[in-house]
This record gives C-alpha cells, sequence and structure tokens, in this order.
C-alpha cells in the first residue's frame, strides 16, 4: 500500500510505500522532512561516490592492482591524532553483534559484553517490517522501556539496570544499499541514512544526555572519499537536531581491500568523530576475491582455509593495528563465528579452542578488543584479554617493528579447493539465501553464526573459480581449476552439487528459509552462470523482498 505523507498540507515529497505495525510513531512528519533533507543533500553524492567504485573496480578488472595512493602520502606521512576518545568507549575488549528484533537488543544489552553493535546490515535481512521493528526496538531500548514476552507467555524479557547494559553503537547499511520503501522526489532513499538518519533522530538527544553517542558502526567503506561524506552526513544530522559537532562518533569497519590501503586517509577523514578501526574479515575476503575477479593468480582456495593466519591477512591485522595506535585510535580484531555445539562435548570444546586460540592472536598482536556472534563465547573472550590486556586498552603497542607493502596485502595464500569446500560453498550459500529471502538475516549453518559477509565469500568463490578459464579480452585462455582430487571445477560439478542438496537437506524442514531453498538455488545458479561477478548478492535478492 502507498501512503503519500504531508505536513500540514505541505508535499513533502516523500513517499513511504509499505504498512509495518507502529511505523507511524517512528515515521512522524518531523522524521520524514529530516530524512527527506538528509537524501536531497547528499544522495548526489553518493551516487558519485558509487560510479567511483565502479570505474575503480574497471581499472582492477583491466590488471590495476590496488596500492598505497601517491596523492595522500602527506597524510600519511604527517603527525596527527584523532580526537580524544569518549569514556563510555574506552574499554572495548569484548563486543557482541547481532540482528535488531526485539529479543536480540535485551539479550545482546544483558550480555556482560561491553559494547552491543546493533546491525541494520549483514545480519538483517532489510524487509520493511524487520527495518521498523528494529528502529523501535532500539528506540525503546534507549528510553529503557523495551521488554519482550515469548509468544508461549513462558518468558519475560526486560532489560538491566542501564549501568549493567552494554554501550549501544548502531550499524547502518552501506552505501550502495537503497532503501526502496522510502521515496523522496521519486527516488528511493539510501539505506545508509534512512537507518542512521531515523535512528539518530529518534534517539540522538538521549543518549548524548547519557554520554552515549550516539555511536555508529560504518560499514564497507573503500575510500577516504566515501568517508569523508559520511562525516558530512553526521555533521549535517548534528546541526540539524541541534548537537554539537563531533557528537556522534564512529568507528571504521576496513572490510575491503581498497580501504586497507587507505586506513590513515579513512582516519583523517573522520578525525573529529572517528574512535578506532575494525577488521571485518569475512567481508574483506570477500572483496578480496571481487577485487580480483579477473586476476588469474589471485585465486584463493576454499573458505575454510582462508583464515587469519594466512600472511595476507595477517598483513592487513597488523597495518591495521599499527596505524590506529599510531593515531591514537582503538584497533578492534574481528568476528568469532562458533556458536556452542549441544550434545557433542568434544566438537564443542574443539570450536572453544579455535575462538580461544583465535581470541590470543588477536591481543599478543597488540587489538584492543574483539567481537563475538553468542553470548556464550563472552566469557572464554574477556578472560584471554583480561589476562594479556589489564589496561582499557593497549593502545601503547604500537607496533613500530611492521613493515606492511603492497605485496603483503595482496598475495594469496597457497591452498586447495576440496570436493567438501566447493560443496558447503553451495549449501551455505543456499541456505543462507533462502533464509535472507525469508526474513531471516543471521543464521546458525554447522554450528557457525552465519550472515551476508559469509555467504558472500562463498558466492564469490564459486564464481570466481568457475570462471577461471573464460576468455579474457586478448582472447587468452587457461586450463579450469581441478578439486585436489583432479575433479575440474566446472559447471557440471556445480549442477551436481545443486541436484544433492535438496537430498542432503532432506528432514531439515525446520532449517530458516526452507521453502524457499529452491528459489534460491535458482538464483545462486544464475549469479555464478553470469558473466560478470554480481558486486552484491543482497541487490538482486533486495529486488525479491516484500
Amino acid at each position: 500500500m502507498s501512503a503519500v505523507l504531508q505536513e500540514t498540507g505541505e508535499g513533502l515529497g516523500i513517499e513511504v510505500t509499505a504498512r509495518a505495525t507502529g511505523q507511524d510513531a517512528l515515521l512522524t512528519p518531523a522524521a520524514l522532512a529530516f530524512l527527506a533533507g538528509l537524501h536531497r543533500r547528499f544522495e548526489a553524492a553518493r551516487r558519485a561516490r558509487l560510479q567511483a567504485r565502479r570505474a575503480r573496480q574497471a581499472e582492477f578488472d583491466a590488471g590495476a592492482m590496488p596500492d598505497f595512493r601517491a596523492d595522500t602520502a602527506p597524510i600519511r606521512s604527517a603527525d596527527w591524532q584523532v580526537a580524544p576518545l569518549p569514556a563510555a568507549l574506552q574499554d572495548r575488549r569484548v563486543e557482541i553483534t547481532g540482528p535488531v528484533d526485539p529479543k536480540m537488543v535485551i539479550n545482546a544489552l544483558n550480555s556482560g559484553a561491553k559494547v552491543y553493535m546493533a546491525d541494520f546490515e549483514d545480519s538483517t535481512s532489510p524487509t520493511w517490517a524487520n527495518l521498523v521493528t528494529g528502529q523501535r526496538a532500539l528506540r525503546g531500548a534507549v528510553a529503557g522501556t523495551l521488554d519482550w514476552m515469548a509468544p508461549d507467555g513462558s518468558r519475560h524479557y526486560t532489560l538491566k539496570p542501564f549501568d549493567q547494559q552494554a554501550v549501544l553503537m548502531v550499524r547502518p547499511r552501506g552505501w550502495h544499499l537503497d532503501e526502496k520503501h522510502v521515496l523522496v522526489d521519486g527516488q528511493p532513499m539510501s539505506g545508509s541514512l534512512f537507518d542512521a538518519g531515523l535512528f539518530a533522530f529518534h534517539n540522538a538527544h538521549a543518549l548524548a544526555a547519557k554520554d552515549r553517542g550516539p555511536y555508529f558502526y560504518l560499514p564497507k567503506l573503500e575510500s577516504m572519499e566515501e568517508a569523508a561524506l559520511w562525516n558530512e552526513a553526521l555533521a549535517y544530522m548534528e546541526a540539524e537536531l541541534g548537537l554539537p559537532r563531533g557528537q556522534i562518533r564512529v568507528t571504521v569497519l576496513i572490510e575491503t581491500l581498497p580501504a586497507a590501503f587507505e586506513m590513515d586517509e579513512i582516519l583523517h577523514a573522520l578525525r573529529e568523530r572517528i574512535v578506532g578501526l575494525n577488521c571485518g574479515r569475512w567481508d574483506y575476503v570477500f572483496s578480496y576475491i571481487k577485487t580480483f575477479r579477473r586476476h588469474r593468480d589471485k585465486v584463493l582456495p576454499e573458505r575454510g582455509q582462508v583464515t587469519m593466519t594466512q600472511p595476507f591477512l595477517r598483513a592487513y591485522s597488523e597495518l591495521l593495528i599499527q596505524t590506529c595506535h599510531r593515531r591514537g585510535a582503538h584497533a578492534m580484531g574481528g568476528m568469532a563465528a562458533q556458536i556452542p555445539i549441544s550434545g557433542d562435548e568434544a566438537a564443542n570444546e574443539a570450536a572453544l579452542a579455535k575462538v580461544r586460540a583465535d581470541k590470543l592472536r588477536e591481543v599478543t598482536a597488540g587489538h584492543d578488543g574483539t567481537w563475538v556472534a553468542h553470548p556464550a563465547l563472552i566469557p572464554l573472550a574477556q578472560a584471554v584479554f583480561d589476562e594479556r590486556m589489564p589496561g582499557a586498552h593497549q593502545k601503547h603497542v604500537l607496533r613500530e617493528d611492521v613493515l606492511i607493502t603492497r605485496e603483503d596485502l595482496v598475495t594469496p595464500p597457497i591452498g586447495c579447493i576440496t570436493r567438501a569446500g566447493f560443496e558447503n560453498n553451495v549449501e551455505v550459500c543456499v541456505r543462507y539465501l533462502a533464509a535472507w529471502l525469508d526474513g531471516n538475516g543471521c543464521v546458525p549453518i554447522h554450528w557457525l553464526m552465519e550472515d551476508a559477509a559469509t555467504a558472500e565469500i562463498a558466492r564469490a568463490q564459486l564464481w570466481h573459480w568457475l570462471h577461471h578459464a573464460d576468455p579474457r579480452e586478448d582472447g587468452s585462455r587457461c586450463e579450469p581449476l581441478h578439486l585436489d582430487d583432479g575433479t575440474p571445477v566446472d559447471f557440471a560439478l556445480l549442477e551436481r552439487a545443486f541436484i544433492g542438496l535438496p537430498s542432503r537437506l532432506e528432514g531439515r524442514m525446520n532449517l530458516p528459509g526452507a521453502s524457499r531453498i529452491c528459489e534460491a538455488i535458482g538464483m545462486l545458479d544464475r549469479l555464478t552462470q553470469a558473466d560478470e561477478l554480481e558486486d552484491f548478492l543482497t541487490l538482486p535478492a533486495y529486488r525479491r523482498l516484500d
């Protein structure tokens, strides 16, 4: 249903094309006017930045390599630091992330983690109902009134006292995503500005009064210019809402390969409000594949072999630590996606041992904190950081021993593709996509909490492997890749994996999105058959949502 919303008889030029419970209290005329102002001020610049992405990717496709920018060398060589960090974000040793449904919001804020990143991005399927429900839940959490009753009435969830809650940070969607349900002057609004703007409009003053920001996590940036655009948009929000400049503070996820070459520049562009960078490692692996989609010498082995101990990922992590600490910012570690394995104590202990080793690697390298996907992992991660990091952070660890070159960041690891690894990519992508299309963006698969980032790795790897032998513009060809058992990696192998998948999932129709498995198989088939790698899985998938 479409309804053009107006204020005092004056058309705002903003149209909301869907309905969800409780949206009228969020999308008031004043809130809509604020959102329309954001769109009109920044949409052209957003489109220009997205076009710049496409132009740079075309250069990579033609053989160019990412590198440190010559034009910004003075920023990298100069001595400067970011603004002092707020008290609430001094200690971030364990952060929990997850979607924004009311139960998750309550559990995460009550979890004992230092920070909860409420995620409108990779762990939320952006149905209109999910977005409205999430904004309502966060507004209730900020006000201290949020509660939730289990559907069967068996349990009532409420918030702990404010001083016992995790600090709230919000991750809006990336610059590339639209919000198709909100049209301004006939154009879909930026998903980024809708998510961040609506949250700030309703909660910024209450959070500022508590010395809690508002605080955002900014995803998927590829350049300092994109960071500068965020800085301008947040400054506009502050001015329109009557907040002091710099009141809104941010952490940026370094989760694209191009951004790894511009960490100093991104910090500098946001220096009045940034508090840290984060190793968004799963999206970073996806970005590596996408950046080098036309480079035959940059093929990654199967996902399970691409761990943070691989040299190119270790280099990225250590460069992030060195850069952040030189500039007075936090260097946040990455996600432990494991979830508890019930009914198998040995397997559960093996999974926890992997988490423990990963967190020990991070704190020993100099990270100031880390991410977990499940509350049960918080005590484990905190114990590792407590033992090795007695202070609130370790920005004094300057890592002056680190010297990272371009080759360190782009040289792929040695490994192989197994049949199990190939079929796991197919299964993870299909199951995640089916759940996402059904409105669920955070899906447990094989005792890992999968989100859009890990599904993107699976989907992009399949495309990259299958198109390795494609002819290039110069007419050159090469042999297809092979599994470790000698089987060619070709579309016949993919078809066999698709044919076998429903039988592998038979009897498990309680899986999230089970009714959309066939739809997801068809979509993944089309995406992998396509001559060009789709930039993001969520772009064509979003067109299928409500």
